[in-house]
């Protein structure tokens, strides 16, 4: 089916599923897939192997017509998840009047850093999908989940789903306005003895042979040696350009995470830095874009004193 120039392009809605059964789950998220199949949407379902059974059984052979991933194949870091999500939308929105999505995020395991880059992006849908023809539902399972992370659901969410039944959240806080409660905490200070530091001005070639080197002393492999000095140089020219044209790096790693500080005097003002889509022609506004594709983690601190930004790369 393809959208009429005549029809009305329905826009965004984001809703929260917080639900505590098995029977809840199904009751919303059963009716959401057979309304968008009916009126010949496109549907995706990205949630637990679990949640994926039920939904099949109860949908049985018009199951066919849902795209089904598992959560833990698709929830792999904020800035990727949200351009996979962009793509997907952008791929079928010719083609259907509506994009139906039920996305249900990975909170076990998650650092409370990416927990909380995790919510972050929850309140980033709501701008970096404003005016698209999307209809989100983001279950949360009461059973499991701690409390705090269902209470900022219905932060990040305009509207709650039961069943069939959406109601405004009373609590529900504007994208731009949205701050987490760890945002006014410093980031935590590398262990002693254990970072390499250096200043950085606009000669750029210096940074990048700099970074390339603790890259090559810390034994990484060429890709992510090649991720971790392409992440730190777009971060590098933003701060030259937008930030007084010199800063400092700090760089260390553990087993398992490589992590990169890069700070300058400047204020960073962009109210999504690096999450919206970048338009293709522009000449700028790619760079931290580019840097959370890279990233499996980023991190941004501002003040009157200047701008944070801290980079985390896996060692795989």
């Amino acid at each position: 089916m393809t959208a009429s120039p005549t029809q009305r392009v329905p826009e965004l809605v984001h809703h929260a599923l917080i639900y505590d059964s098995d029977e809840a789950f199904l009751a919303a998220t059963a009716g959401f897939c057979l309304d968008g199949l009916a009126a010949g949407d496109k549907v995706l379902a990205v949630t637990t192997a679990a949640n994926i059974g039920l939904l099949k059984d109860g949908l049985g052979q018009i199951s066919d017509g849902v795209q089904f991933v598992t959560a833990q194949d698709w929830y792999d870091t904020p800035g990727r998840t949200l351009a996979a999500y962009n793509r997907y939308v952008n791929a079928h929105k010719t083609h259907h009047r509506r994009v139906r999505i039920i996305g249900e995020p990975v909170w076990h395991g998650r650092s409370p850093a990416e927990e909380a880059e995790w919510t972050r992006y929850e309140s980033v849908i709501n701008a970096a999908f404003e005016g698209s023809p999307a209809w989100i539902v983001c279950p949360y399972d009461e059973r499991v989940l701690p409390e705090r992370v269902v209470s900022d659901a219905r932060r990040t969410h305009p509207q709650l789903l039961t069943g069939d039944t959406a109601r405004d959240s009373r609590v529900y806080t504007d994208p731009a306005a949205f701050t987490h409660a760890s945002d006014h905490l410093p980031l935590p200070l590398p262990p002693a003895g254990t970072h390499v530091e250096s200043t950085f001005d606009a000669d750029l070639g210096r940074t990048r042979r700099l970074v390339s080197a603790w890259a090559t002393a810390l034994g990484l492999a060429d890709g992510t040696a090649g991720r971790l000095v392409l992440a730190v140089n777009e971060v590098v020219v933003n701060a030259v350009r937008h930030g007084g044209g010199h800063g400092r790096i700090r760089l260390w790693a553990d087993h398992s995470v490589i992590r990169c500080d890069v700070t300058d005097s400047g204020r960073l003002r962009a109210p999504f830095p690096g999450y919206l889509p970048p338009d293709p022609a522009a000449d700028r506004g790619h760079g931290l874009w580019v840097v959370r594709q890279l990233c499996d983690l980023l991190e941004i601190r501002g003040g009157e004193h200047g701008t944070q930004v801290r980079l985390h790369l896996s060692r795989a």
